[in-house]
């Protein structure tokens, strides 16, 4: 594996790419998940929690996961890069630029996702890097569920006061 700091911007550069990588870990999202997931966001939509009037009345013959709970599994389908980013001090969220829920999943789905360096920013406080990553249902076909562009800042090393 490559390691690239985090302020070596064209290295940086070198790194991003139009295609997506590689596939990371199967996640099976279970009713049991989307129940939970409505318990905590509150979002108790039947197309989500009544099984038998999803199979009666959805356009999908069956509940699907929340947007954001699929979004929400991100950190647990990432896949591994052939790099990592080293020599900071910390790297926070910054925001997204796009998000997308393209298809639904299915509840017993399984779900993957692969991702790509899509861009490289200087920015007054460290690198700002964006993020592309597609989540798929296994099996689904070429349409993904989900497409993200998240916004990571890595920021220098802070001297302890």
């Amino acid at each position: 594996m490559q390691d690239v700091r985090f302020d070596d911007i064209p290295a940086l550069e070198a790194l991003t790419r139009e295609p997506f990588g590689q596939w990371g870990p199967e996640f099976e999202v279970t009713q049991a998940l989307i129940d939970a997931f409505a318990e905590l966001s509150g979002d108790h939509q039947w197309i989500h929690v009544d099984v038998e009037r999803a199979k009666r009345e959805s356009p999908f013959g069956c509940t699907v996961a929340h947007g954001f709970l699929t979004l929400s599994l991100l950190p647990r389908l990432h896949p591994r890069n052939d790099f990592q980013i080293v020599g900071y001090g910390n790297a926070v969220n910054y925001g997204a630029s796009n998000l997308r829920f393209l298809s639904p999943v299915p509840a017993g789905s399984r779900i993957h996702a692969r991702s790509r360096l899509k861009a490289v920013t200087r920015h007054a406080k460290g690198t700002l890097l964006t993020w592309a990553t597609e989540v798929h249902v296994v099996g689904g076909g070429d349409k993904p569920a989900l497409l993200y562009e998240a916004l990571a800042l890595y920021q220098p090393t802070r001297g302890r006061g």
